[in-house]
């Protein structure tokens, strides 16, 4: 299969622009600003008094405590109200996760319903230019269309944001830069994709990610139609998904920004 082919599906700008199609303009339920639920209020208030005194050395408690609050707060963040942003950290110094938070917040995010509303219109998409024409047409054409591509975003998900993150002891959130130049963020951003913090909170090569795009690619194989099998599909699917999340980092980076531009902006018009 030709890497261009390949580059085809999935194109980043279904997501975004599918986000606005289902969402509209509300941008209430978005970033750091998104309520915690009542449920973990007490998390956030020992969160905040272990804060007020931060010379103070932290607990084995304490730090599971903080580390809580901080991932609450991440799976309330959507971009348009619907887009999950759960694995974007505002926090610069975040508390590490722990195995299991890794995976619950992969998990998280691959079973999102956007997830298999984007998938659906991949599915969609594949169908209509005849990619992987041994799955014929039709609506058994779709189907396996649609299991191919949920297959994939779920691989990628749980591979990159979980196991290889919780084996090599990485990081797998996005710090969001939020300062600073347009092209230094533009840079950081972009290097995301073969960046990441460790455990530890220092910087390291990301091979969580990298390993996790070409393992899922190799697992694609296993359900792709005969001919479109092989090292192109391997490769060219984690080319193209590096591309992809380079992409989305951008946009996750600028988001904040373009969201008090012009939707909240706009929005304030609009109130009484």
């Amino acid at each position: 299969m030709k890497i261009a082919a390949i580059a085809a599906r999935r194109p980043w700008w279904v997501v975004f622009v599918f986000g606005i199609l289902l969402s509209g303009t509300d941008a209430s339920a978005q970033g750091p600003a998104a309520a915690a639920p009542a449920g973990g209020s007490q998390i956030a208030n020992n969160s905040r008094n272990v804060n007020n005194n931060p010379q103070a050395a932290l607990t084995p408690e304490q730090h599971r405590l903080k580390a809580a609050a901080e991932l609450r707060q991440q799976e309330h963040q959507r971009i348009l109200g619907v887009w999950p942003n759960f694995n974007t950290s505002n926090v610069r110094d975040a508390e590490p996760m722990s195995p299991g938070q890794k995976f619950e917040l992969a998990a998280k995010s691959a079973l999102d319903p956007f997830t298999f509303a984007v998938v659906g219109v991949d599915a969609g998409l594949n169908q209509a230019q005849n990619e992987f024409s041994g799955y014929g047409q039709g609506a058994k054409g779709y189907a396996k269309r649609f299991g191919a591509s949920y297959a994939d975003s779920f691989n990628g998900t749980m591979l990159g944001n979980a196991l290889f993150p919780v084996l090599l002891k990485q990081d797998p959130r996005y710090f969001r830069k939020g300062t600073g130049s347009f092209g230094g963020r533009v840079l950081y951003a972009l290097a995301s994709t073969v960046r990441c913090k460790n455990d530890d909170g220092k910087w390291a090569p990301n091979y969580s990610n990298v390993l996790g795009n070409v393992a899922a690619g190799g697992i694609s194989n296993l359900y792709y139609p005969a001919a479109d099998r092989g090292p192109g599909l391997v490769f060219g699917r984690a080319l193209t998904v590096t591309a992809e999340g380079a992409i989305g980092a951008v946009f996750v980076e600028f988001w904040p920004d373009i969201s008090r531009k012009f939707f909240v902006k706009h929005r304030g018009k609009d109130l009484p």
